[in-house]
């Protein structure tokens, strides 16, 4: 109840001025007392007037209490009117409750590394924040009576973002409220710039929106310690967010997303910061960016989880570890299939989002990079079988050489041309053939007709 002390001094100060307006009013003459006050009677009598005494001086331990009913019967003892009484008492037990809805209630933004939310936890925190809501009313329905009403600027405030836990809980009223002015300014901000554009009919700039983000976190800086400003950033900032939905169906502990989040939180920025400038140097400095991330994320999640958490969320990934596993294909072969399976999924995109495409054109040229795709994973997985070897050829049927013949007579009997035997036997001299000599005859063509 400390933080009442300033309605409190405001309500007495009230009281004390309309009284002392009321005195002067009707004890003008000189010699008055000024430590009490003179109430005539009206009746004309003999009666003897009734004389008052009201404390002047009083101090903040005598009207302080542990309980509300004894603390509203020394606001009362001190002359504080019943409307302020009301204030007070609606102003501490809301403020009270707030307390309470904070430290008591386990929020979804306190299981920052979950991408997506605990159903059983919102639940209960739901079930736990109108328990406390009722106890609330039921309260003020018992100091105040059964018909006291709230006006609107009286209702418990609904903070923009939620600062509870057992960290940003902790911060005093002050730090709150500037954290929520910071986040406030920055939303104004944000909304400012996408506004404009939209009126420009012009795209936001992501390095703007990036230098943006930046702006408000060195504004939280200034007003939270290190420990402060990452719960802050681990529950509300864009980088976490984008974690988050990059885990999404890989479990991760809170350990694990907090030691990803530290080693990969500079290096989103900077991507981001980095996103405007020239085409080509933008993507050589994005591809270094992206690599020196990917190598953070391997350190921070350690061999194993790291290749749990690739098979899980990239499919290109999956697929070729699973492919080399049953295989039984090296190691090294998996480099080359992640490769060709990356560089088969941006080729079907693009296949799907060419304008200039129709449905069965794009239709054919997926089939065809699918049929490429299996073609090279099959060769790199050691699956397309080895060529088999021809069988050797018949030999060719040998005529021997009789006194008389002639090439153009031996081409007319065997059906085949003069040429296709003299190619047939290039060591024969067909003018000076010996009787019997070996001439092969090589095999008829097959006619094309």
């Amino acid at each position: 109840m400390r933080q009442r002390a300033l309605l409190i001094v405001l309500a007495v100060l009230d009281a004390a001025l309309a009284m002392g307006l009321i005195f002067a009013l009707r004890h003008h003459s000189p010699g008055a007392v000024p430590e009490a006050a003179v109430a005539a009677q009206a009746s004309a009598g003999s009666e003897r007037p009734r004389v008052v005494a009201r404390r002047q001086f009083f101090s903040w331990q005598e009207v302080e209490a542990t309980d509300y009913p004894s603390y509203m019967r020394n606001l009362r003892e001190i002359g504080c009117p019943e409307q302020t009484i009301r204030d007070i008492i609606i102003a501490d037990v809301n403020q009270l409750y707030a307390r309470k809805r904070l430290t008591e209630i386990v929020t979804a933004d306190q299981q920052w590394w979950r991408t997506d939310p605990d159903a059983s936890l919102e639940q209960a925190a739901n079930a736990k924040a109108q328990a406390l809501e009722q106890e609330r009313r039921a309260l003020l329905a018992t100091l105040l009576g059964p018909d006291w009403e709230v006006s609107p600027a009286m209702m418990p405030p609904r903070p923009g973002i939620v600062l509870n836990g057992p960290i940003l809980g902790e911060l005093p009223p002050e730090t709150k409220q500037a954290v929520q002015d910071i986040s406030t300014r920055s939303q104004q901000r944000t909304l400012a710039y996408l506004q404009a554009l939209a009126k420009d009919g012009k795209s936001p700039d992501p390095a703007e929106l990036a230098r943006l983000r930046l702006e408000a976190r060195n504004e939280l800086s200034k007003v939270l310690n290190s420990t402060q400003l990452e719960e802050y950033l681990l529950r509300y900032s864009s980088n976490a967010g984008a974690l988050r939905k990059a885990f999404r169906g890989f479990e991760v502990t809170p350990d694990e997303f907090r030691k990803v989040f530290r080693a990969v939180d500079p290096i989103d920025s900077q991507m981001a910061l980095n996103y405007s400038g020239d085409a080509p140097t933008m993507d050589e400095a994005r591809a270094n960016l992206q690599k020196q991330r990917e190598e953070a994320l391997k350190n921070a999640l350690g061999p194993d989880r790291y290749q749990q958490y690739r098979m899980t969320v990239d499919p290109a990934y999956r697929d070729a570890a699973l492919a080399v596993q049953q295989s039984g294909a090296s190691p090294d072969t998996f480099t080359h299939l992640y490769a060709l399976n990356q560089a088969v999924a941006q080729e079907v995109d693009r296949i799907r989002n060419d304008p200039d495409l129709t449905p069965e054109e794009k239709t054919e040229e997926l089939k065809l990079v699918q049929a490429q795709q299996k073609s090279a994973r099959d060769q790199m997985l050691g699956l397309t079988p080895p060529p088999t070897t021809p069988p050797p050829p018949a030999p060719l049927p040998v005529h021997n050489f009789v006194p008389g013949e002639t090439v153009d007579g031996m081409a007319n009997s065997f059906g085949v041309s003069a040429d296709a035997i003299r190619a047939a036997n290039p060591t024969l001299d067909f003018g000076k053939l010996p009787t019997g000599a070996e001439i092969k005859i090589p095999r008829p063509q097959a006619s094309s007709q």
